[in-house]
């Protein structure tokens, strides 16, 4: 899938706790699954990588256009995980991972970018549960991050099946959910953006485009 440029690279800071991009004594799994831990794994150290750089106020006039091609393409890695069968993990107890990584700088900076953008209403479960609920896109993404930054852990440890698992289990019952949300919220946002332009200043722009 096509990378998303951010400037920033490819890794995880330290102080982030969060896990580096090397793969230490991997369990052997078959080719097509060792292919999607890879691939999710860079997928999501991409998205990361946009959430720090966004939080961290670079490009902040770019700030909900990357958002939501961050968000969009990791709807599609975890798309991808949601079509196929069940992972099974090689082994039964998940590896204690230590500390959980921590969010709320994060939060607390996507949350100061977004001031006046960041709540949003959605409906809880369009199958089921019908009624609205307030969420917040700080929040949402940051979430998204926290349970993809768990896998990561698992896949760096080199425990392949059960980064899979973990990130095919927590898209299908937290986080796609999440960020299907927050996507439509940003998307939202930018139709807004364009859209809701004076008429006059368009008619203007149109005016001097067609007779420059």
């Amino acid at each position: 899938m096509a990378e998303i440029s951010t400037g920033v690279p490819d890794s995880t800071e330290p102080e982030a706790q969060m896990p580096t991009d090397d793969v230490t004594d991997a369990e052997v799994v078959d080719d097509d699954l060792a292919q999607l831990g890879e691939e999710t794994a860079h997928e999501a150290r991409q998205f990361l990588a946009v959430l720090r750089a966004v939080g961290a106020g670079e490009s902040p006039d770019q700030a909900i256009p990357l958002l939501l091609l961050a968000t969009s393409q990791i709807l599609v890695t975890g798309a991808r995980l949601g079509a196929i069968t069940d992972v099974v993990p090689a082994e039964q107890f998940e590896a204690d991972l230590g500390s959980d990584f921590d969010v709320e700088k994060l939060r607390d900076g996507l949350a100061a970018l977004l001031t006046g953008l960041d709540e949003y209403v959605e409906v809880i479960d369009p199958l089921t549960t019908p009624e609205l609920t307030s969420s917040t896109l700080s929040g949402e993404l940051t979430e998204v991050a926290s349970a993809l930054v768990h896998g990561l852990r698992h896949y760096a440890e080199g425990r392949i099946s059960e980064a899979l698992w973990w990130w095919q289990f927590s898209y299908l019952s937290d986080w796609g959910s999440r960020a299907a949300g927050a996507l439509r919220a940003l998307q939202s946002i930018i139709g807004h953006i364009r859209l809701d332009a004076d008429e006059e200043a368009v008619s203007e722009a149109e005016f001097d485009a067609l007779h420059r």
